[in-house]
């Protein structure tokens, strides 16, 4: 019998669905309750720091992606003691940016950090609120690395599995703590 995973609980218990957004037949994942709950907003970003504490688990720092991936990022680099890279839509940085294109389900867009954000070598968690295709993940990590960053993982707090985001990343490390459609806590 598989043991309850208290954070996906959680993270359920305060997530809501939000119907035809941000188009006509998707179905939002919001997870702006869970952020509004103090107490469980600290227990998901300690469940996501204790999974990098300690040996030989280094970071270096926190790369959270546009807009809610700022808000878990932040927080997360708080907790582990290192610093925050924000991963921005085009356009939203001054001076000197890097930038990768990716393809949506409707569409293109195009992100980008500060071309010094992270140093050669660097280690680097990716987090942000939801994994769905991935497309936005990869782009992100891909970015990363080519700034010279050793991206060591993928964290979220929600997972649509049925979009299949964790296959899209391949060999990639990835980690939810509440997955829709698929295993807990993976």
């Amino acid at each position: 019998m598989a043991v309850p995973n208290p954070h996906s609980e959680l993270v359920a218990s305060r997530l809501r669905d939000v119907a035809d957004f941000p188009k006509q037949g998707v179905v939002f994942k919001d997870i702006t309750p869970l952020l509004g709950d103090g107490h469980a907003f600290r227990e998901v970003i300690r469940g996501l720091a204790a999974r990098h504490t300690g040996s030989p688990s280094r970071i270096d720092a926190v790369a959270g992606v546009e807009a809610r991936g700022f808000i878990i990022g932040a927080a997360l680099a708080l907790e582990l003691g290192v610093g925050f890279v924000p991963v921005r839509k085009a356009g939203k940085l001054p001076g000197d940016t890097v930038q990768r294109s990716y393809d949506l389900e409707y569409g293109t867009a195009t992100i980008e950090v500060h071309s010094d954000a992270v140093a050669d070598g660097d280690r680097v968690l990716l987090v942000d609120d939801v994994l769905a295709t991935g497309g936005t993940a990869i782009a992100a990590w891909d970015l990363l690395t080519s700034c010279g960053a050793e991206v060591v993982g993928f964290e979220t707090i929600v997972e649509l599995a049925f979009l299949g985001g964790r296959v899209a990343l391949g060999d990639r490390p990835v980690h939810a703590l509440h997955v829709v459609g698929g295993v807990e806590g993976a």
